[in-house]
This record gives C-alpha cells, sequence and structure tokens, in this order.
C-alpha cells in the first residue's frame, strides 16, 4: 500500500457570471486523476502555472475538498470537510513549506515561537525548548536565534525557520511549494544542501512543486508534469528530464530556465542535465 493513495481525483470552481442573462458556468483546475506516493519517495511535480500543481496540493493535504474522488494516507481517508482537531493526524504527518519566508512567518512571534507553533497546535507534549534548540541545529542556525524575530533573519535563514517549523513535529511527509524560488542562486544552494541533508537523515516522503529543474533533479526521484489539469507523464526524473515522452513535457523542458545544482553538467543537447 502506498503511503498516498489518490483516485479520481478532480477540482472544479465555479466561475462567475458577468450579467444576469448569462448561465454559471465551471472550470476545471483538476481532472479526475491517480497518484500514488511511496513511503520514502521524493516526487517533483513540475508545469506551468495554472496546470493544476497547488490545487493537487492542497488536495492531497485536505485543505480543499475535491469535487470528485478520493484521498487516503497511510490507509486513512483524508477528508477535508471534517473538524480540524479531526484531521490533526493529517497535520502530524506532514510539513508545509511555502515560497516566500517572510509571508509565511508571523512577525509578531520570535523564532521559537513560530517553530514550536505546531507542537501547540497538535498537543505534542515534548520539550518543546529542547526540540527548537534541535531543530535549529539540523537546519544550521545558532539556538540562540530562538529569541530573534523575522525580521532579524536575511531570507536564507528565515527559509531555514520556516524548514524547521516544517519537521519540528517530525511529520513523515514533507511538502515544498516553491520553497527555494524566492531566494537568491547562492542561498538557493545553502538551502537545497538543508533539505538533502532532512531527506537523508529523517527518513522523510518529500512532494516539491517547482519550476527549478536543478533543485529537481538534486531532490527528487521521480517527477510528475502537469498540463491543463491533468497529470501528462510520469517517471523517474533522469527518465523525464533526458527522455522526455510527450511533447508537452519537451516544450516545457526546453523553455524553462534551468538553475545549474552541484554536480549538475551540460548533457550537449537540449535536454537538462542529471
Amino acid at each position: 500500500m502506498s503511503l498516498i493513495e489518490a483516485r479520481g481525483l478532480s477540482r472544479d470552481f465555479a466561475v462567475p457570471t458577468r450579467s444576469v442573462f448569462e448561465r454559471a458556468g465551471r472550470q476545471t483546475a483538476l481532472q479526475p486523476t491517480d497518484l500514488d506516493i511511496e513511503s520514502g519517495e521524493s516526487i517533483g511535480i513540475i508545469g506551468e502555472s495554472g496546470s493544476g500543481k497547488s490545487t493537487l496540493i492542497r488536495l492531497l493535504l485536505g485543505l480543499d475538498r475535491p469535487t470528485t474522488g478520493s484521498v487516503r494516507v497511510d490507509g486513512r481517508e483524508v477528508d477535508a470537510a471534517a473538524s480540524a482537531r479531526s484531521l490533526h493526524w493529517l497535520r502530524r504527518a506532514t510539513g508545509l513549506v511555502f515560497q516566500d519566508p517572510y509571508a509565511s512567518l508571523d512577525p509578531r512571534m520570535n523564532a521559537g515561537q513560530i517553530i514550536a507553533e505546531p507542537l501547540w497546535a497538535l498537543g505534542i507534549d515534548d520539550d518543546r525548548r529542547a526540540r527548537v534548540r534541535e531543530v535549529l541545529a539540523q537546519v544550521g542556525l545558532e539556538p540562540s536565534m530562538a529569541d530573534r524575530y523575522p525580521h532579524e533573519f536575511s531570507g536564507g535563514q528565515r527559509q531555514r525557520v520556516a524548514i524547521a517549523r516544517a519537521i519540528v513535529h517530525r511529520p513523515r511527509i514533507l511538502v515544498g511549494d516553491e520553497p527555494l524560488s524566492a531566494l537568491d542562486v547562492t542561498v538557493r544552494a545553502q538551502i537545497l544542501e538543508v533539505l538533502e541533508h532532512l531527506l537523508e537523515t529523517e527518513d522523510l516522503t518529500l512532494i516539491l512543486v517547482s519550476h527549478d529543474i536543478g533543485v529537481v533533479q538534486n531532490l527528487c526521484d521521480t517527477v510528475a508534469v502537469m498540463n491543463d489539469g491533468a497529470i501528462v507523464e510520469r517517471g523517474t526524473t533522469r527518465d523525464v528530464l533526458l527522455h522526455p515522452q510527450q511533447e508537452y513535457t519537451k516544450k516545457l523542458l526546453s523553455a524553462i530556465p534551468v538553475i545549474p545544482g552541484r554536480g549538475q553538467v551540460s548533457s550537449g543537447d537540449d535536454a537538462p542535465s542529471v
């Protein structure tokens, strides 16, 4: 049994009418989709803006209700209509890192409070101070930085705080929604190292949404390509990036700028190297 199983998952949204004479319409953000993610797998989800990546992630995390289909995580069905408390098991199993670290951190809270927030929200009775110090060290920050506020950190440090918050409750699944795209190239490489280390040491399953092929090829074992609300191609990272089968994938890869990752070399053709 896969860690995450999506079956027939779709999402439609109502389209507002522009006049009283116009019939209400529907827009499909995600077509009926099946997706299996194994425990320990690192999957990159790529595609143009509006391709359905964020909609898919929200449905997998129980942050939105599907129009059709179902999601099961570790054998338990995800009911997005359930109360927040009844979904604590899912929140305990998942950690989320957003694109903009400054926007995702409460400026009124210091780093220690921000990182410890999932422990309070989920009722985890660990030594919270000790756990905060532990995860700060894991992401390359000094434990004394727990007393600092978001504006006192650099952009890269703020993203480290965001990552620490995402793993403080020891989730099984780490979800990154463009977690490196708001950072400059030098800082991006440093945060990439942090994520690689966590994947090696914490037995995490990674779901990564990214436009950066260099990040995907460094972090992900498999890749799913989305277009018009559907997964049009999926395979190992090497196969999809070097030998895409679908015309859409070929066009997408040729159009996406690549930020070289560590160990990346030119392949001598138009495909990104792996």
